[in-house]
């Protein structure tokens, strides 16, 4: 449990982050000032300088949090299992969007315009890399499909869903995500392709 020293510190970080989010949808990064920051949040310069050297220093630290909790969310279901199997995976022990609500300013910001498209490829990587490493370590078969191609089109289903979700304000629940990110994985696995009559 914090102190009342780290929560006035995490309350101020939270504010300077949230500020920078909002001046990055309005201006270019390189022309937002410190002044700018620490009057959309509320805070002094001191404050700022407390915790930061630069406005790139804040924008590191979230990216930092953000990959790492990113990380430990995608890793959830199936962290304590020794074999992962995707039948017995159920809404609710799926995080990920549960982590995009977390951090829903960021994604927003970052889905919606080209403000932080270095940061969608850093996300990209990340979820690629998480599949390959963790979820495809079983001995390959000659009908298997490529791992990398496999982990690239998982990685973009993700962001895709993550993108559809902030188009709609994040209006869907956490939970309707996972369950709908379950069914699509399920139904996937008996998928038929009809072909329409060709006249």
């Amino acid at each position: 449990m914090l102190n009342p020293e780290d929560r006035r510190i995490s309350k101020s970080k939270t504010a300077m982050r949230n500020a920078l989010i909002q001046l990055i949808e309005e201006k270019e990064f390189n022309k937002i000032t410190v002044t700018d920051i620490v009057e959309r949040a509320d805070l002094n310069r001191g404050t700022f300088y407390k915790h930061y050297k630069s406005q790139t220093d804040i924008l590191l630290e979230l990216t930092e949090d953000i990959m790492e909790d990113l990380i430990q969310s995608y890793r959830m279901p199936y962290k304590e299992q020794r074999i992962f199997n995707l039948d017995n995976l159920t809404a609710s022990t799926v995080k990920i969007f549960e982590h995009v609500e977390k951090f829903q300013g960021f994604y927003a910001l970052m889905l919606r315009t080209d403000k932080l498209t270095y940061f969608q490829t850093q996300i990209f990587k990340v979820l690629k890399g998480l599949t390959i490493h963790d979820l495809m370590k079983i001995k390959k078969e000659a009908n298997q499909p490529d791992q990398a191609l496999q982990a690239s089109f998982f990685a973009n289903a993700i962001i895709g869903m993550i993108s559809e979700w902030a188009e709609n304000n994040f209006s869907y629940s956490t939970y309707y995500m996972a369950e709908q990110l379950l069914l699509i994985l399920k139904s996937m696995r008996q998928v038929q392709i009809i072909h329409p009559r060709l006249e």
